[in-house]
């Protein structure tokens, strides 16, 4: 067999073995949610009468299901142009939902509905200084990403951050109150050591977390 053949057979077999390792490489830093079910729940009234900040979680897992339900609720796409379920000023979408699991923390693309890989690694014990937030199934992280908020003011990229965050969270507190989920906000994060473990720069701001579970029985 001439070298040049041999060359030829070993360079195509080479990238037909490789090429799909590097696809699922590559695919492996998404995980795909299933579309969210936004018909259903509870009345609005009762909702918001039932609506109520809980400090103790059970352990057991939340499903990919009520996750993708939680987050598009939060700050979910819901009309053709992109905006979403919570007030944005300016429309900049700066706020950022990142989601700290027992396997990992990921960021939401609510037009993709995905979770994107930040970390493969248990940070639910940096997101806040109570005890409950390390065993809670989920923790959101709101992000500012400052680069959407070029321009303004110290004053008001402040101002506008702090109430579009509580906008999303409020979101998240009447999902729960609808879905039988058990929820508080929380300012008390530890910001550095957790901005440096997820390898924010100066353009990521972590404004609040908020733990989400079902309640403790």
């Amino acid at each position: 067999m001439k070298a040049q053949t041999i060359l030829t057979i070993f360079f195509s077999t080479f990238i037909v073995l490789t090429f799909p390792i590097f696809g699922l490489a590559q695919e492996a830093t998404k995980v795909k949610l299933p579309a969210p079910k936004i018909n259903g729940g509870k009345p609005l009234m009762q909702t918001l009468n039932e609506r109520k900040t809980s400090r103790e979680f059970s352990p057991k897992p939340i499903s990919d299901q009520t996750l993708s339900n939680l987050l598009w609720a939060a700050f979910g796409v819901n009309r053709p142009d992109g905006r979403r379920t919570a007030p944005s000023a300016k429309n900049m979408q700066e706020i950022d939902i990142y989601v700290a699991k027992s396997d990992g923390v990921y960021v939401y693309d609510a037009y993709e509905n995905t979770l994107k890989i930040v970390i493969k690694e248990d940070l639910r014990a940096l997101t806040g200084a109570q005890p409950f937030v390390k065993d809670a199934p989920i923790n959101l992280i709101y992000v500012a990403d400052l680069s959407k908020m070029k321009g303004l003011s110290s004053e008001n990229i402040n101002l506008y951050s702090a109430a579009d965050t509580g906008f999303i969270s409020e979101n998240v507190y009447l999902f729960c109150a609808s879905e039988g989920l058990a929820t508080v906000i929380r300012g008390s994060v530890g910001r550095a050591a957790l901005s440096k473990a997820l390898g924010f720069g100066p353009d990521k701001k972590i404004i609040l977390a908020q733990t989400v579970g079902y309640p403790k029985e």
